[in-house]
């Protein structure tokens, strides 16, 4: 057992050297504080501009257009079994948050990539992208390999945003009832109401995998897939409705409407 025989104020060791290594840690330190290179200011940062407030449109139509800034939300059931959620930004994938206020990460805006003009409607089964708000890149989805493009949970197509390829960034709606799919076809979509958002390249619908939670810097939320989730009778379930919410015309809450 060693004992210490010296005064605590005597200076033993390579004394010089760890004086020199603390002043140089603490002038390294105040350099990045300065520059903004922390982590809790990169942190911070982060937090403030993916939850920085963003109005979304109002459709005074009550339908959606080309330039429209939306939110994709996949409503609470009528058995309200589970929460609303919100697709969510989350670096650059994508997951859903049952925190559905308008801001900087669950704002998308409706890209037209056919010629047709800003304002004009969006149609059932016709060709679009949605860009991020957030980011200015594009909602994108590809085939999953046994090692790439899978969610990482479910293994199902991963949903990203931002793609070299811009045909994977391209998506249609359907009617959510199979039954009126043909009829609603090539007319107008509606804001804030139940529909089917299907990815053109690998032809899976965009899904809420409920069963996976995935941590994020803003808590734990639902892993986001491209799934299509039939129950027995051959019909989507819940996890693939999505409405393209919009402001509605003097009401500032936006309730998340469940109407079909």
């Amino acid at each position: 057992m060693s004992v210490r025989t010296y005064n605590p104020s005597v200076r033993v060791g390579n004394w010089n050297e760890d004086i020199q290594l603390e002043e140089d840690t603490l002038k390294d330190f105040l350099e990045r504080k300065e520059r903004g290179e922390l982590l809790i200011q990169k942190s911070a940062a982060l937090s403030d501009n993916a939850f920085s407030k963003v109005n979304l449109t109002i459709s005074r139509d009550g339908k959606v257009h080309f330039g429209d800034i939306i939110m994709l939300v996949n409503p609470e059931p009528k058995d309200k079994s589970r929460p609303a959620s919100v697709l969510s930004l989350n670096g650059d994938s994508l997951t859903a948050s049952t925190n559905v206020t308008p801001v900087n990460r669950t704002a998308f805006r409706v890209i037209s990539i056919d010629g047709s003009p800003e304002g004009s409607a969006l149609k059932y089964e016709q060709l679009f992208s949605l860009a991020s708000v957030q980011m200015n890149a594009l909602l994108s989805s590809d085939r999953a390999t046994f090692s790439k493009n899978f969610a990482k949970k479910s293994r199902h197509n991963a949903v990203m945003i931002g793609n070299p390829d811009p045909k994977l960034g391209e998506w249609k709606v359907k009617a959510y009832d199979p039954q009126f799919r043909m009829e609603m076809e090539y007319s107008d979509v509606m804001a804030n109401k139940k529909l089917i958002l299907t990815h053109r390249t690998t032809n899976e619908n965009l899904c809420v995998e409920r069963d996976f939670l995935i941590r994020t810097p803003f808590g734990k939320e639902f892993e986001v897939s491209s799934f299509t989730k039939l129950n027995s009778h051959r019909a989507e379930e819940d996890v693939n409705h999505w409405m393209m919410q919009c402001s509605v015309p003097g009401d500032a809450i936006m309730p998340l409407s469940t109407s079909e």
